[in-house]
């Protein structure tokens, strides 16, 4: 395992090499996929006490947009998709929509942890969320004129006027105009930024005044180690190697440092639903970097996080915390 992802990290400084291994990133080009991660950031954000939002920004979409077509399919009216390496492509994105339509016409159940074991936040209920869109709703949402709305702008591309806005890749905050969308989300892509405090500043300025961001983080070494946290063992320099010249991997993150830069940009954390493992490791065993790291970062493996920008901002250097909505222990 470690020997495969040293390889892979080394063979990345050969010309040409990089170019040819690139491959995709897997989860959204199932449309069940992209549906279950949406329906559940959605019920997670009204449990939250939050609306639909209409202005909707994802981060690092991976191999289709579908996440983000089922939020327009719901209710959201724009849709913003930054990535850091172009995946999708538009005849994908036009196959995953309809497929998402079906689903939602329907008013299929949320898949659960049976057919997608791996995605992240549960939920206690799994049925269709009815109480958020209701036939009514979803006839006036599903409407043919509203979908071929939909697919003419995954045609169109990146128009400024699009319903759909995909923008790979970005390198600045302002790709986005500032105080424009109502929540940010991401699915298992937080892990992967280098500049984490960056792009949750980068957040801040691109949501509005009460808006939300809402976060799925994967703490695992991603098959870089034999343990699920042996990352944090490896030093800088076998760090470096593993790494490569790839244009992302992992930035090691732990858990604490998540929720120290989101209150340091300006957040108030309304939700921590930490995902608990066992270590097979202790604080001695991680390289001198990581030895420092809290205790309770060892055994979590996962965290969904939701956010708030407050409406009227914080006392500098002040952090507010609410109380988490609900616990999420779930064995890895």
């Amino acid at each position: 395992m470690l020997a495969a992802q040293l390889i892979r990290g080394l063979l990345s400084y050969v010309p040409g090499i990089a170019r040819v291994a690139k491959g995709g990133t897997g989860g959204t080009v199932c449309a069940r996929y992209c549906y279950s991660v949406w329906l559940r950031h959605l019920v997670r954000l009204h449990q939250a006490g939050c609306s639909t939002p209409d202005v909707v920004a994802e981060l690092g979409p991976g191999d289709s947009l579908g996440i983000g077509l089922a939020a327009l399919l719901s209710g959201a009216t724009k849709y913003i998709s930054l990535d850091v390496v172009a995946h999708a492509n538009v005849a994908r994105n036009l196959a995953i929509l309809d497929a998402l339509v079906c689903l939602f016409e329907k008013a299929a159940p949320i898949p659960a942890g049976d057919e997608f074991p791996e995605i992240r936040p549960p939920l206690q209920d799994y049925s269709f969320p009815s109480r958020l869109l209701s036939p009514g709703r979803l006839k006036v949402l599903l409407e043919g004129t509203r979908v071929e709305a939909i697919r003419a702008s995954l045609r169109q591309g990146s128009a400024a006027a699009g319903m759909v806005q995909y923008r790979a890749p970005w390198t600045d905050q302002q790709v986005i105009e500032r105080e424009t969308v109502d929540m940010i989300f991401s699915q298992a892509v937080l892990e992967h930024v280098d500049s984490v405090a960056q792009v949750y500043c980068a957040m801040h300025t691109w949501l509005k005044p009460g808006g939300i961001m809402s976060h799925q983080i994967d703490f695992r070494s991603h098959g870089t180690a034999r343990e699920w946290n042996g990352h944090w063992a490896h030093s800088d320099l076998l760090w470096k190697l593993i790494r490569g010249r790839r244009p992302y991997l992992l930035n090691r993150e732990p858990h604490s440092r998540h929720l120290r830069l989101i209150q340091d940009a300006g957040f108030e954390i309304i939700c921590d639903l930490p995902s608990c493992s066992h270590s097979p490791l202790t604080l001695d065993d991680l390289a001198p970097r990581f030895r420092a790291l809290e205790p309770s970062d060892l055994t979590t493996s996962g965290a969904f996080i939701q956010a708030l920008k407050p409406r009227t901002p914080a006392p500098r250097g002040s952090r507010i915390t609410r109380p988490s909505t609900g616990t999420a222990t779930q064995t890895l």
